[in-house]
């Protein structure tokens, strides 16, 4: 059994590469309703709109820290790092892990939703459009 006041670390790190200029992808980290959607566990606050660099936010709800979506122009498009930095109140190793887990593929399905949606139509190799 854990103590009521131990709190465990959480780090969730992710990078994913979006051949699509970084206007695009902030546009779509912009939208609070994909948020709800995206962590329906959380509540963001958010505390620092960088533009086509991206998004800060404090995290409440069933982690309590911080979150970036930090977004670097590379190549033909955008390389999107996603930070989770978190507390997890009252958790075992076991939890720790399984919490972690569900938050890493959490972070990739953002990126492959983000990837299908914002791809979509553009050929493989093809580069992308600048205009969209």
């Amino acid at each position: 059994m854990c103590d009521p006041m131990q709190v465990s670390a959480l780090d969730v790190v992710d990078e994913t590469f979006l051949a699509v200029p970084p206007a695009r992808v902030a546009a779509a980290f912009a939208q609070p309703s994909r948020w709800r959607r995206w962590w329906p566990d959380l509540v963001l606050h958010m505390h620092d709109d960088r533009g086509a660099a991206g998004l800060r936010w404090r995290v409440t709800g069933a982690v309590t820290g911080s979150m970036e979506v930090w977004l670097e122009p590379m190549l033909d498009g955008t390389m999107v790092h996603y930070f989770l930095h978190a507390e997890v109140a009252d958790a075992s190793d076991e939890q720790l892990m399984r919490v972690s887990r569900q938050r890493r593929h959490a972070a990739k399905a953002v990126a492959f939703e983000l990837k299908a949606e914002l791809e979509a139509g553009r050929a493989a190799g093809e580069a992308p459009d600048a205009e969209q």
